[in-house]
């Protein structure tokens, strides 16, 4: 009776080892959207689990190398957000032990995470308080020792148009004057009564839903990732964050809040580029705002780019 041949690990071919073609270094090898959950840190300061697309990456500096330990660097992979959080330190442990797994052939390793961060935010007026949710990705490149830290993020806000609320101001106006010509002498009383009616109201300016996508590259001598203050800061500096829960008293505040805060792209611009500039954290940042436009069927953007205060 023969016995079946079963293969061990060391008879498999493995043409990883035969000499490559057209040698040369090359600057990045890895996979994409590699499938990966994160422990990162939630609304409350706890930590939570969420579901991430990662792509990772090593450099090939050996030229005649075949290729690099690719299932070697997809296991560890696996396993190494599994018991801590993602922090600067923890992003360097990750990439040097990738670089580590190449044996030699290696001095660079490259991580990009993309999920989304929750936040739970409060309402204008109400005692009410709803979720958000705010697409990341974090650039985390260690190479010759030395940890770079790039972070994308996006802000929806509403924006109105100022031109257009000056155009409506002057048409109701022009109803002011026509509906009270002959009217004398005027009382607040009446008057108040008219603004509240729909005589009071000739025009609207026009608004619409607006974003700012923002990326910034990170100086290392922080421990944790800035990105709910960060996210803080240019809500508050656009002042109109889009909402969650609405009662009419919500709605109401956040109609105020854009009367007080009339901006072209150019005005958002430069308040998320003063927001950012004023954050140490920051080396340098590059931002674009994008207004949906509802007057228009193309979109008003401005980019601005900086760097951040210098301690």
């Amino acid at each position: 009776m023969n016995t079946p041949f079963v293969p061990t690990r060391s008879s498999l071919p493995d043409v990883a080892f035969d000499a490559a073609a057209a040698a040369r270094p090359l600057d990045w090898v890895g996979m994409s959207h590699i499938a990966l959950p994160l422990r990162i840190a939630g609304a409350d300061g706890a930590v939570i689990q969420v579901p991430a697309s990662v792509d990772v990456a090593v450099n090939l500096r050996d030229a005649n190398a075949r290729g690099i330990h690719m299932s070697r660097m997809y296991l560890h992979l696996q396993n190494a957000f599994a018991s801590e959080s993602v922090t600067p330190a923890g992003l360097r442990r990750v990439l040097q032990s990738l670089i580590e797994g190449q044996g030699g052939i290696s001095s660079a390793a490259r991580l990009v995470l993309r999920y989304e961060q929750l936040l739970l935010r409060p309402a204008l007026a109400s005692a009410n308080a709803g979720w958000k949710r705010y697409p990341v990705e974090i650039d985390a490149r260690l190479v010759d020792g030395h940890l770079q830290l790039g972070l994308r993020f996006a802000v929806e806000y509403s924006s109105t148009c100022p031109a257009s609320a000056a155009l409506s101001r002057q048409l109701n106006a022009e109803r002011f004057v026509a509906d009270f010509a002959a009217a004398h002498p005027l009382s607040t009383a009446v008057v108040g009564e008219w603004l509240a009616s729909e005589r009071g109201l000739a025009a609207t300016p026009h608004a619409q839903r607006s974003r700012a996508d923002v990326r910034v590259e990170l100086r290392p001598a922080f421990d944790e990732l800035p990105l709910t203050a960060l996210i803080d800061a240019l809500e508050a500096a656009l002042a109109t964050p889009v909402q969650t829960a609405v009662k009419r008293e919500d709605e109401q505040a956040f109609a105020r809040l854009n009367a007080e805060n009339l901006m072209f792209c150019e005005d958002a611009a430069r308040r998320v580029a003063a927001a950012l500039s004023a954050d140490p954290r920051i080396e340098r940042f590059d931002a674009e705002v994008a207004h949906f436009e509802s007057l228009h069927a193309h979109d008003a953007v401005a980019r601005v780019t900086g760097h951040g205060a210098r301690e």
